[in-house]
């Protein structure tokens, strides 16, 4: 079936008790045993799992046509997982250009019990091969990159993993499934913060990691420090991601065209000094992301403004449209300043604004960065 098939009705089915075609969120958290002491349904208490969060992560499997997922209470819960699945004096290859979230669990918390880290430009394969130590056991993927917009070489990185003897896991948040398929390109888990363009609506909080193999002793830790460790969902956060996801693929195709029409536009602006978007054959890797990406190039774009910090923190006050906030992938149009955000740690240009295009007419849109650029 077709992703736009897949997101509707996988996971769900008609209520046999009332009828229903809608599902219902299950908010119970524990479930009765029958008269051997047994559990008919399959579920004990709801951190181990509820009906809700198994139709969930079957939709998200089926997705990213993996073989299992697993579902958690946020983005940075999910991405913790996977490293924590690791051992001490394990090495991790991770992007230059990370998510600062991501970066700071690497620095601040996963070092203090022996994981070490190296920092690598993952668009460049012989500086990753290069970087590979005995003690490799990942490759941390994050591709479009948060918030250079850099694309890696999927495939290319996941060869250089399996030579190594370790895993590649890929954020695929910007990207989401309707853009690519890391897992049929070579990678053994995506990772997604489901806050952004799975939920799409700016009012659910979550994460998942989807694995090739379910059966890998990788996700079978991950698995367990998810049900152990006791970051998962809610029923309803569950319920509020599969109703969000029924319409994603028409979310992302939409505001992807929002996006590259904003991109074009800036590229010709002289108030601008670069724009990063995958979709401009300026981009440094535009050709592999036209491979890679058979979806379009994504709604996410940031871009530099001529005149340095305070002038692109004059644009940001400007706009009336798109609203000043942090996270992305809803339905209204967000821009930021992301060195800001970051902290002292950041490694972003100061110049830098970070949009996440919605779906808003892309005329409106236009207009209202025109109106912010000319002063």
């Amino acid at each position: 079936m077709k992703l736009e098939t897949l997101a509707i009705h996988v996971g769900r089915a008609i209520d046999t008790a009332t009828g229903a075609v809608a599902p219902s969120p299950i908010l119970s958290t524990t479930f009765a045993r029958d008269a051997h002491g047994d559990y008919p349904h399959g579920h004990i208490y709801s951190r181990s799992s509820n009906p809700g969060r198994a139709a969930l992560e079957t939709l998200l499997a089926a997705l990213e046509q993996g073989a299992a997922a697993a579902a958690f209470s946020s983005g940075s819960a999910a991405s913790l997982a996977v490293f924590q699945a690791l051992s001490p004096g394990d090495h991790v290859i991770a992007p230059d250009d990370v998510y600062h979230g991501t970066r700071t669990q690497l620095r601040e918390l996963l070092s203090r019990w022996g994981l070490t880290h190296s920092l690598v430009d993952l668009t460049d394969l012989g500086a990753v091969a290069a970087a590979v130590t005995s003690a490799t056991r990942m490759i941390w993927a994050e591709t479009p990159s948060n918030p250079l917009l850099k694309v890696s070489d999927i495939a290319g990185l996941a060869a250089i993993a399996r030579s190594a003897g370790a895993a590649l896991v890929v954020d695929s948040t910007f990207a989401t499934p309707v853009i690519q398929q890391p897992l049929q390109l070579g990678a053994d888990l995506v990772m997604h913060s489901t806050t952004k363009y799975l939920g799409g609506h700016s009012d659910v909080l979550g994460g998942a990691v989807i694995a090739r193999d379910a059966g890998s002793a990788l996700f079978t830790r991950i698995r367990d420090l998810q049900t152990k460790g006791g970051s998962v969902p809610s029923p309803f956060d569950c319920w509020l991601l599969q109703r969000s996801i029924a319409t994603l693929p028409l979310r992302v195709r939409a505001q992807t065209a929002n996006a590259q029409a904003i991109a074009e536009y800036l590229a010709a602006h002289p108030a601008v000094e670069v724009v990063h978007y995958p979709g401009l054959p300026s981009h440094a890797g535009h050709a592999l992301a036209r491979r890679q990406m058979p979806g379009g190039f994504g709604a996410m774009l940031s871009f530099q403004v001529r005149g340095g910090r305070e002038a692109a923190l004059a644009v940001a006050g400007k706009v009336a449209v798109f609203t000043r906030a942090t996270s992305l992938g809803g339905i209204e149009s967000l821009i930021e300043h992301r060195a800001s955000v970051e902290g002292p740690h950041t490694t972003t240009p100061q110049n830098l604004l970070r949009m996440s295009v919605g779906l808003e007419h892309a005329d409106d849109l236009i207009a209202d960065l025109g109106q912010a650029l000319r002063s």
